[in-house]
């Protein structure tokens, strides 16, 4: 908004106040409005589940809404942009009332939810953007039909919401792995020259999400909850979209499709066909990990972040061949 009055040589130290007031103000409010956040539960099959019962849960309604008051004001705003920001806020909200919720609302019903916003989201991508994709290394270029392309983008965005919110689980986390994604798709978008109407956006998120952390690094003294997870999943899936190669989604976000992913599959494949495999493997993996293999949370979360920084390094290199 204040790009509309502001005279170009101070766009970047516009920028430059942007981030750093997105960052003081997630804090500022966190530690200000913590107190207003529902309660957890503890999650009762989760390892060390129990650890979480009574900290302020849902706080991703704070850095969610620092985020897009931030855009708002110091990003440069589209129609689209506009569109995406609203969905955020829509994906946030039908997290937190969830996690606000005292019965907590099915898996059918969230699932819908995220279906819902996914075609929101397919919808207002082809409306102002190709559907023409490009296989980034092999610098190949595939035209699909509009439907179908809908359909693809509503799955990854549906697959993206669920899987980051799936990887929610010990403290850091799962905010440490979407910065490392979306920072890994800021560099995609300065190799490729795309993404430059949402760039500072990435910048902001990320931002908003250090702001969340600096209270949520162990032993964490609130948790984002669904409000934060499925909002980080739906930007993700927004932000590569955006690059004009989707399919680099596998490798920006790996780490987090394995962690979150593998117990979707596997609980589908126990609910819909009865087909029981990973049985010895608790999911998400995270959770194994601790359990299994007697890692400690600082241990899990250095050491995912650790592999999805060396896959995004390699990618990044291999994209500038």
């Amino acid at each position: 908004m204040l790009h509309r009055f502001i005279p170009d040589s101070y766009l970047p130290v516009t920028a430059l106040v942007g981030i750093l007031a997105a960052f003081a103000a997630t804090v500022f409010m966190t530690q200000k409005l913590q107190g207003l956040l529902p309660k957890d539960g503890g999650r009762e099959f989760a390892h060390d589940g129990k650890l979480s019962a009574g900290k302020p849960r849902g706080a991703g309604i704070i850095f969610v809404l620092c985020y897009v008051a931030a855009a708002l004001l110091f990003a440069p705003l589209s129609p689209e942009i506009v569109i995406y920001l609203i969905l955020t806020v829509i994906c946030m909200m039908t997290g937190f009332l969830d996690d606000a919720a005292r019965n907590p609302w099915g898996e059918y019903k969230k699932g819908f939810l995220d279906l819902c916003v996914a075609a929101m989201v397919a919808m207002t991508f082809l409306k102002f953007n190709s559907n023409t994709i490009e296989l980034a290394l092999f610098h190949t270029q595939i035209t699909i039909p509009p439907v179908v392309y809908a359909i693809l983008a509503m799955i990854l965005v549906w697959t993206s919401v669920n899987v980051t919110n799936c990887a929610d689980g010990v403290d850091g986390l799962s905010g440490t792995l979407t910065i490392i994604t979306v920072m890994t798709i800021y560099a995609i978008y300065r190799i490729t020259k795309t993404g430059e109407d949402i760039s500072y956006l990435i910048l902001l998120f990320a931002v908003c999400i250090l702001g969340y952390l600096w209270f949520n690094a162990t032993p964490s003294k609130l948790m984002m909850g669904d409000a934060g997870s499925r909002s980080m999943g739906l930007f993700i899936s927004i932000a590569i979209l955006k690059t004009g190669s989707p399919l680099l989604y596998l490798p920006v976000a790996l780490v987090l499709i394995l962690d979150g992913g593998l117990g979707l599959i596997k609980v589908s494949l126990i609910r819909f066909l009865k087909i029981h495999i990973m049985t010895n493997i608790r999911t998400p993996l995270h959770d194994h990990v601790r359990k299994v293999w007697t890692w400690s949370n600082t241990q899990t979360v250095f050491r995912f972040a650790i592999v999805q920084i060396i896959i995004s390094v390699a990618l990044i290199y291999a994209l500038q061949m």
